[in-house]
């Protein structure tokens, strides 16, 4: 054979080489792209002026979300959304100073807010929503310190509060009755002391991650069980382990982030880590893994507000620099997804 021939023959066979691996370069994309399921679905727009750092919660089937930050003034107002009929209703305002960086949770019935900024201190006051009334009613105060950037959930009739930021890092937890107005601290919150960070509840259990402690992310995730008033320590939320499940673990720990339950599964949304974003992960507390899912296909986005209703979690208001945001967003966790809706 020539030495053309040879030349010939060389440059086929890299051709041919590189071609392969395009191919398979371009199968694992669509692998990767393929499991990314979930589908967000834009809804009617929060009718409230745009705003951050606001609390959104749900009491039965309804959604709500009050107080917050414009970037030029602190809010009071307060909102219902109704899945349902994808509309939104002013209700009465939350008493007392307006505020951003404040918690709240719904029980079945009513719904609760307190702590917060309110531009000059910040607040340790509460008070409790009757959505039958439209009326609100200043409770005892929050038993721990004046704080932001806390977090808040429920479980049954009880409510809670922990971690946030009063001067220190928190990690502090408090339990709130209900039927008695009255303030219990419970066994403090098993992690770093944080703030920013988010909560969810799953079958009767609460899970509290993400969040900043002295300029560093905080990865540890922790479980706590009120029948037992304790904390169990679960995975990390980044890739610390020689095993293979944490590898793709790079954008669920950081801060300004938001979370929902729904359908035995717990949502972590948007914030980040410097940079915003809009990933959108979802942990499985049957075998304490973390998925990622179709990331929010509005704006990505910090300091927003979640709730989780039904089958469907809701994501909405946060900020982007100086932008602030009033869209809403559904995610239906187990849809294909659908870039034209």
């Amino acid at each position: 054979m020539r030495r053309n021939d040879y030349k010939i023959s060389g440059i086929i066979l890299l051709m041919s080489v590189f071609l392969v691996f395009s191919f398979i370069t371009l199968d694992c994309s669509d692998d990767e792209e393929e499991e990314l399921v979930g589908n967000w679905v834009r809804l009617s727009d929060f009718d409230g002026v745009a705003r951050s750092n606001a609390v959104g919660f749900a009491i039965g089937d309804k959604g709500y979300v009050g107080t917050g930050y414009t970037g030029e003034e602190r809010l009071n107002d307060f909102w219902e959304y109704d899945p349902v009929k994808n509309t939104w209703m002013q209700k009465a305002s939350l008493p007392g100073p307006a505020r951003n960086d404040a918690v709240g949770f719904g029980t079945e019935t009513k719904g609760y807010i307190g702590t917060g900024y309110d531009g000059i201190s910040r607040l340790n006051d509460f008070y409790e929503y009757d959505p039958l009334n439209n009326t609100w009613t200043r409770k005892a105060d929050f038993a721990g310190s004046p704080r932001v950037s806390a977090v808040a959930f429920s479980i049954g009739t009880k409510g809670y509060i922990a971690t946030g930021y009063d001067g220190n890092y928190l990690k502090d937890f408090w339990e709130y009755d209900t039927q008695s107005d009255t303030w219990t601290q419970k066994v403090s919150y098993g992690g770093y002391k944080r703030r920013d960070a988010v909560a969810f509840v799953i079958n009767g259990k609460a899970y509290i991650c993400t969040g900043i402690n002295n300029g560093s992310y905080v990865n540890d995730l922790w479980e706590y069980d009120p029948s037992t008033d304790s904390w169990t320590q679960k995975r990390s939320i980044s890739n610390v382990s020689d095993e293979s499940y944490d590898n793709k673990y790079t954008s669920i720990i950081g801060t300004g982030k938001v979370a929902f339950a729904v359908m035995g599964k717990g949502y972590v949304v948007a914030g980040g880590q410097g940079a915003v974003g809009s990933n959108t992960w979802e942990y499985n507390p049957a075998n304490d893994l973390w998925t990622e899912r179709t990331s929010l296909e509005g704006s990505a986005r910090f300091k927003a507000v979640g709730f989780g209703i039904g089958s469907r979690g809701y994501v909405t208001t946060g900020k982007s620099s100086s932008y602030y945001f009033d869209d809403i967003w559904g995610f239906d966790p187990e849809a294909e997804y659908n870039e034209d809706d």
